[in-house]
């Protein structure tokens, strides 16, 4: 375990009818989801920002404090935190930058730190069919006008997101002027994985309410950095194709430390058959975590 680079995490997230990310609105009256188009189809998407946000604001569910929002100092600069790793899950995790503002005869300076985490988007499998939810606000009524109509575009099915960790540079490099001790770091990243487990978006959810936690996960403890699984999980027969699964497994057997699937095995018929319960897979990964920063 002492070896391991990264920890790559691809999850499958099943909605029922979501209108998860909201897009630019193509007309006054219709409030739209991201989507990208592949060939002459279109697939909704959750952002990578949006699912970095979710995760960022579930750590502060969880109990943990956040670095706060501070202003730029210079003009037109972008509002960064606190720049502060050490103290902060987010600011280590998420990474940061920020600029200062010279003085005198200084030149400013630049501060970063590279984000550890990474990120995919969270994508559909399963095509936008173009429905709409319909809808009227009445507030403007009682003020003698008349009510407003408007539309919503909603979604049903898989979605499927990537999670990377580098584990070397958690709770070390850019911003550290030495690491973490080790179960501070073994820390940050199970509070990760908690996050994970329970993601949940707060966007779109007063009439949308929607679960957004995984359903099923592929996870690999690397000794490189690669998000092996992250075009291998794929649907068939109502569950998680394992064919594909097995290939990549059996071409990565080199890079890969340790394996675990997890699933809701009610909820897919066809699964690996080694595939634990969500929660076993979650602990399972936490044992690596603990294990490699010992």
């Amino acid at each position: 375990m002492k070896e391991a680079k990264a920890l790559t995490i691809t999850y499958l997230v099943q909605t029922s009818l979501a209108s998860l990310n909201g897009s630019d609105k193509e007309a006054d009256n219709i409030s739209s989801i991201k989507k990208f188009t592949r060939g002459t189809e279109q697939y909704p998407y959750g952002s990578a920002q949006w699912v970095r946000r979710a995760l960022r604001d579930q750590l502060a569910n969880l109990g943990w404090e956040l670095s706060e929002g501070v202003a730029a100092n210079i003009a037109k600069g972008a509002a960064t935190t606190r720049q502060l790793p050490d103290k902060y899950i987010d600011d280590d995790l998420f990474g940061f930058m920020g600029t200062e503002k010279g003085t005198d005869n200084q030149k400013g300076s630049a501060t970063k730190r590279t984000s550890p985490v990474r990120v995919s988007p969270l994508v559909s499998l399963e095509r936008y069919l173009g429905d709409l939810d319909f809808g009227t606000n009445y507030m403007s009524v009682a003020a003698g006008g008349t009510p407003n109509i408007f539309e919503t575009e909603i979604h049903s099915g898989l979605y499927r997101g990537t999670v990377l960790i580098e584990l070397d540079r958690v709770g070390a490099g850019e911003g550290f002027t030495q690491p973490l001790v080790a179960e501070e770091r073994a820390k940050r990243v199970k509070a990760l994985l908690a996050a994970l487990k329970n993601l949940w978006s707060s966007g779109r959810q007063t009439r949308f309410l929607a679960d957004i936690s995984p359903k099923f996960i592929a996870a690999a403890l690397l000794k490189v950095k690669n998000p092996v699984f992250l075009e291998s999980v794929l649907p068939v027969n109502d569950g998680v194709h394992p064919g594909i699964l097995a290939e990549t497994v059996n071409d990565y057997k080199n890079e890969i430390i340790a394996l675990v699937y997890g699933g809701r095995k009610e909820l897919f018929k066809v699964l690996p058959e080694d595939t634990l319960a969500l929660g076993d897979a979650f602990t399972t990964m936490e044992s690596w975590i603990e294990r490699h920063y010992q």
